[in-house]
């Protein structure tokens, strides 16, 4: 371990401790050096790499502060890494999907509200109507698992599973379902979950879930192996 990611340790061991709790303003940079024994040079750098993942935040003219900590911005950065891969990790991630995603979908069943489904039936009804634009299926294909997440009421598996949905993987998908005229199939397998998350079934919804989730990674599979 190098000396940065040791200095990087000790602060994350005063958050997680409570003694820097969510919210609490960082002594002054000389005094924590001083307290954790550790240059000030190393303190910069290990505050720079907890800013940079979005545990601390500097306050300009005010000094540096303990985020809230809340999951939406400590796996932020998920997505764009998750833009970055390619090839076989692609399909790695789709199976990560399948494994999280239908037990997500299941779960929304038992918690989704009025408001909340007519969400989730506002994007499938917008699907439907632009059934050959590959860009507005995007756009509320993404808007309606979102939707879909956000009923479970776990800001954490929202979060997770938004880091790990690709919106170019999505794009491309889309794109191919629209030029094989074959996103008639895709909106069916949406309207089945929808039918489920309304009938308030966890079972179905989450079947009908693996079922979209699994035909997704076959397609892609298929068409990575002809790239």
């Amino acid at each position: 371990m190098s000396l940065t990611d040791k200095a990087i340790t000790r602060i994350r061991e005063l958050i997680q401790s409570g003694e820097l709790p969510p919210g609490a303003k960082l002594p002054p940079e000389q005094q924590l050096a001083a307290d954790l024994g550790l240059s000030r040079n190393l303190m910069r750098e290990a505050v720079k790499a907890l800013v940079v993942s979005r545990v601390l935040e500097i306050r300009r003219g005010d000094g540096t502060y303990v985020t809230s900590l809340e999951p939406h911005l400590l796996l932020d950065g998920l997505g764009t890494a998750v833009e970055m891969l390619r090839g076989e990790t692609l399909l790695q991630l789709t199976e990560v999907r399948r494994l999280f995603e239908p037990v997500a979908t299941g779960l929304a069943a038992t918690r989704i509200g009025a408001a909340q489904l007519a969400e989730v039936r506002r994007h499938l009804d917008a699907m439907r109507a632009a059934r050959d634009d590959a860009e507005l299926l995007t756009e509320h294909d993404a808007a309606f698992h979102r939707a879909v997440l956000a009923a479970t009421g776990n800001e954490t598996l929202v979060s997770l599973l938004e880091g790990i949905s690709s919106s170019t993987l999505r794009a491309r998908v889309w794109r191919g379902l629209v030029d094989e005229d074959a996103s008639g199939l895709t909106l069916t397998e949406h309207e089945t979950i929808y039918a489920a998350l309304a009938d308030r079934d966890a079972a179905l919804a989450e079947a009908a879930a693996l079922v979209h989730v699994s035909s997704t990674e076959r397609w892609l599979r298929d068409h990575l192996g002809a790239d």
